[in-house]
């Protein structure tokens, strides 16, 4: 498997609930876990919201009621869920799908925080991309 860490865990089983907007993820070692589309949508590895360095990230709100409409799987490492607000270019790793079911309080704390720092509300809706010429999202 291309792009595994010696040791890295994979997916054994991905089963979406779209009502509870959830993705329930089963691991080869034992572990499992619930992902809240939400959480995996502000965590997305992707450009657009992690930015192209430190300090780039962009704070995403009004994300709450997303959902996963498609799950693509991304060679035998990865997947690449295309969200309802249009989002599809994060390619989730298998470990950094166990990084967010590891983390869920942790990670809700450090995006309750940067929400409050920037004085956003978690259900504000996002405000208009500025064109920066980027074409990978």
């Amino acid at each position: 498997m291309a792009g595994l860490q010696p040791g890295t865990t994979t997916p054994t089983e991905l089963t979406v609930h779209g009502q509870s907007r959830i993705l329930e993820i089963a691991f080869s070692d034992g572990a499992a876990f619930n992902l809240p589309f939400e959480l995996m949508r502000v965590y997305s590895p992707s450009a657009e919201v992690q930015g192209h360095g430190p300090g780039q990230e962009v704070l995403q709100t009004g994300k709450r009621e997303v959902t996963v409409i498609e799950l693509e799987p991304t060679g035998n490492y990865a997947i690449k869920p295309v969200f309802s607000d249009g989002q599809e270019s994060g390619i989730f790793s298998s470990d950094y799908l166990d990084f967010l079911g590891s983390e869920p309080a942790r990670l809700w704390a450090d995006y309750t925080q940067r929400l409050e720092a920037a004085g956003m509300q978690r259900d504000a809706p996002m405000a208009a991309a500025g064109g920066h010429g980027c074409a990978s999202h």
